[in-house]
């Protein structure tokens, strides 16, 4: 029976394909974007030891919690509350799909972004020297009403259309080219920025810590990108684990997606601070390093254009495989419970997330003037993603693992862990504890 019911889900075909996908999901803009910038706020090389200690003890860990849900009930997020437990924690179960729902809507427009200056550069129209030309051309192109629409749109039908073609010959096909490629290029440009002359500032800083600039917002900025980098608490490694067959061992699995997903924002942050420092640049420029500073950096170097264009679509790559893990919760939803084919439900869900999206790209523009609480609509929905729903989700998925359901996520027969886990009582104790709490501060410190 499960095995037709497996079938009839989708499944992934090989480990291979799942890390991969997995993988795919946790590497995202978040790594390649955010994770640079926030080493270069943060101090580099502290920032690096904290993410690295939080990542392979509390982000391996709730990993681990979803994926073993996930597979113990071979179900999406609701229903695999409903069938391990059920009760009132099948609403934890809807809260991730709703998380998948609101941060594709706003991760969908930056997705945009990154595709349309992949074909900005491509076709020299950042042919510029000027590093102040790049904030206006910045500011100008995401307050412009259609344009960001245009390339929301494209980043939208893309998720889609991967989406649909189920689990096997849509997101594990796509993700095993997709990965070699993002992991191919992201090679070549490190190696460009490493060679450019006064990179050494740049590796100095990422490398070699100093301890005295520790301070709490560093460790609870590390804290909380170790666990947002694992895209955790919204559903979609439940989701994937759901996919996953028994034969495959899930701490083998999460340790090679968590290392993975550390090995590609580590090499980022090779790839982004030492061009930066070559060029005497602010690396804690935050969010705008990505498209002001680093097309800056791109405009000065031999073939800028030709290795500026390899890096947005290294960008386009990343948003892109975790996009579609974010979609995929959602239509997994909607196949399981509403029993929707695939096919309309990931072209209805991605219309209505689409159409979500339009105020956030809009707030940059036309809509600047509405805000709530001083934030404008794509701010709102970051903060409710980020700051509320995913660690609300990441306390949750803990507990009910460490203290409701262990003994069945731990049966090998039921699709569980298995009892051959060494690190089981470990593992345990850090659910109960250890990861609500460290979550609880990252939650009570967005407020």
């Amino acid at each position: 029976m499960a095995g037709a019911e497996g079938k009839s889900r989708g499944q992934f075909t090989t480990r291979l394909g799942f890390i991969l996908a997995a993988a795919g999901s946790a590497i995202g803009l978040g790594n390649i974007w955010k994770f640079p910038y926030l080493a270069g706020e943060n101090g580099g090389a502290v920032f690096l030891i904290l993410y690295l200690g939080f990542i392979f003890t509390i982000g391996i860990s709730v990993m681990l919690a979803e994926l073993a849900i996930g597979r113990a009930s071979k179900k999406n997020p609701v229903g695999a509350f409903a069938h391990l437990k059920g009760g009132k924690w099948v609403a934890v179960g809807f809260m991730s799909v709703l998380t998948g729902f609101v941060i594709l809507s706003f991760y969908s427009v930056v997705g945009g972004w990154t595709i349309a200056y992949a074909v900005k550069t491509a076709t020299g129209l950042l042919s510029t020297t000027d590093a102040k030309a790049f904030g206006s051309t910045f500011g100008n192109f995401v307050s412009d009403p259609m344009e960001p629409l245009f390339y929301h749109g494209v980043f939208m039908a893309l998720t889609v259309a991967v989406v649909a073609k189920g689990v096997d010959n849509g997101i594990e096909k796509t993700c095993r080219v997709l990965m070699p490629v993002l992991f191919v290029l992201l090679v070549v440009l490190c190696i460009r920025s490493l060679t450019l002359p006064g990179a050494a500032k740049g590796v100095a800083f990422f490398l070699e810590p100093d301890f005295s600039k520790i301070n709490a917002g560093m460790v609870i900025a590390a804290l909380g990108h170790a666990f947002f980098s694992l895209s955790l608490g919204m559903g979609a490694m439940m989701t994937y684990g759901s996919y996953l067959p028994r034969q495959t061992s899930l701490p083998g699995a999460a340790l090679w997606v968590t290392s993975l997903d550390t090995l590609i924002a580590v090499m980022a942050g090779f790839l982004v601070l030492p061009a930066v420092f070559a060029f005497g640049f602010d690396p804690g420029a935050g969010p705008g390093l990505t498209f002001i500073t680093l097309p800056a950096v791109f405009s000065k170097i031999p073939f800028g254009a030709f290795f500026g264009t390899l890096f947005f679509v290294l960008l386009v790559v990343a948003a892109l495989t975790s996009a579609i893990s974010l979609l995929e919760v959602v239509v997994a939803y909607l196949v399981d419970e509403k029993h929707i084919a695939r096919r309309p439900a990931a072209i209805g869900a991605g219309a209505v997330i689409f159409a979500l999206g339009i105020p956030s790209s809009l707030s940059f523009g036309i809509w600047s003037d509405v805000t709530f609480l001083g934030k404008g609509f794509f701010d709102i929905m970051d903060y409710l993603a980020s700051n509320v729903l995913l660690p609300t989700g990441g306390i949750l998925i803990s507990l009910f693992v460490g203290w409701v359901v262990f003994a069945k996520v731990m049966d090998g027969d039921q699709g569980g862990i298995g009892q051959g886990f060494r690190w089981a009582k470990v593992w345990r104790i850090v659910c109960q504890y250890v990861a609500p709490a460290a979550i609880a501060w990252i939650l009570i410190s967005g407020f």
